[in-house]
């Protein structure tokens, strides 16, 4: 591809992706998502979401690659048990400990993508300690502070309410309770109409008062 992938451009030596063009990266894997769990005939779990699969061509479109241990479902289930496979760090906790893929196990993965593209750092910030991107910014949602986490690579350079939206859509995905996550059309639907949404965040780890975002 000709920009090669997200993972150049947010960890590598390439330029510093503009604050528009990481919004429409998201919208562009966000409808990937939705077209291989529900536009299929078969459903298509993924199992390996990262910024390294995420290509990008000569506009910045997304395209979502590497389908190597990619698995076919019964859409009526949207759930397969099977090995543990893919990346340390996006693999969502019941994936890892049940042994059983989900739609709800890939749009985890999702959520620590959009997290890595909101904040530039890496899943894992420090290689000794590895604390996970999303805890961090959970810490600092909690702490009223999120904001913080936003990628200094780009400064004052981006829209405060819609780096604040994406950082909520991001851990709305990697909710502890798969239950609680959304679906792939939901995040569609956000990040494509500016209307209040009511994020389910109020249960995860310690709790606090559930929030409200507007685009």
């Amino acid at each position: 591809m000709p920009n090669r992938s997200l993972d150049n451009h947010l960890f590598g030596t390439q330029k510093v992706l503009p604050w528009d063009v990481r919004n429409r990266i998201v919208l562009g894997l966000a409808l990937a998502l939705n077209y291989l769990h529900v536009d299929l005939e078969q459903c298509v779990l993924h199992r390996d979401i990262k910024a390294a699969n995420i290509l990008l061509d000569v506009d910045f479109n997304t395209k979502l690659g590497d389908f190597g241990v990619s698995k076919l479902v019964n859409p009526r289930f949207m759930t397969q048990t099977t090995d543990v496979v893919g990346t340390d760090g996006y693999l969502a906790p019941k994936y890892l400990n049940g042994r059983k893929a989900t739609g709800e196990s890939d749009i985890f993965s999702f959520g620590v993508v959009v997290l890595e593209i909101a904040c530039g750092k890496r899943t894992y910030q420090d290689e000794e300690i590895h604390v996970p991107l999303h805890k961090w910014v959970w810490q600092l949602y909690l702490a009223g502070n999120m904001l913080e986490a936003a990628d200094e690579k780009m400064g004052s350079s981006f829209d405060r309410k819609e780096m604040e939206c994406l950082m909520m859509v991001g851990l709305w995905c990697v909710h502890p309770d798969p239950r609680r996550r959304p679906k792939a059309g939901e995040v569609i639907r956000f990040l494509q109409l500016e209307v209040p949404h009511q994020f389910p965040l109020n249960k995860m780890d310690h709790g606090s008062p559930s929030h409200t975002a507007t685009r």
